[in-house]
């Protein structure tokens, strides 16, 4: 039996935004059935409730479709609604804490060369699962948001500045210090 959404299984995100930009609904509903999953994975790196995830992503949805008009097709959707998604999903984990995010980052003030090696990436990122899987909960929020966009959602350079908007030497700086931290989080727990 056929389901109401099959014959859009193979229509790209952007031309799934343009439809619903067009006012087709169930081009956006196919979005959402999309990116649901992959949003509340995202947001177990800010919060910890499961309530407060899944409220933090129907306020994504939200924002995805009172804005989807702004979303240019020629674009890369993923970067824009992971945008959308990091600023709920930090505001979201204000309000639980009480407290203010911290604003001054200095990895983005300084530049920063990258280079990226498909072969290296590679390897490495293999490496990362095995240790994403022993010690994410262990890092920082923003290690742990930095880690997860590249490694887990397997966003590029590129797109992790469009979501977090910051330079793309930065990304790659906060990658490795966040990477360098989690190996040593692993290897401490590996001596106990």
């Amino acid at each position: 039996m056929q389901k109401p959404n099959d014959g859009y299984k193979a229509i790209s995100d952007e031309e799934l935004a343009l439809s619903a930009q067009k006012g087709d609904e169930r081009a956006f509903v196919v979005l959402v059935e999309r990116y649901e999953p992959k949003l509340s994975r995202y947001g177990t790196k800010f919060l910890a409730d499961t309530a407060n995830i899944e409220d933090t992503v129907q306020d994504v949805f939200i924002k995805v479709y009172q804005n989807m008009r702004s979303f240019d097709a020629a674009r890369k959707f993923s970067p824009w609604i992971y945008r959308i998604a990091h600023n709920e999903f930090v505001n979201a984990l204000r309000k639980v804490s009480r407290g203010a995010v911290p604003v001054f980052d200095f990895d983005a003030l300084v530049a920063h060369h990258v280079y990226e090696d498909p072969v290296v990436e590679a390897k490495e990122k293999e490496e990362m699962n095995v240790l994403l899987k022993k010690g994410l909960e262990a890092l920082a929020p923003d290690q742990r948001e930095i880690l997860v966009l590249h490694y887990i959602e397997d966003l590029s350079y590129k797109e992790i500045v469009d979501v977090l908007q910051i330079p793309q030497g930065t990304v790659g700086v906060r990658i490795l210090r966040a990477r360098a931290a989690l190996k040593k989080y692993v290897l401490r727990e590996q001596n106990l």
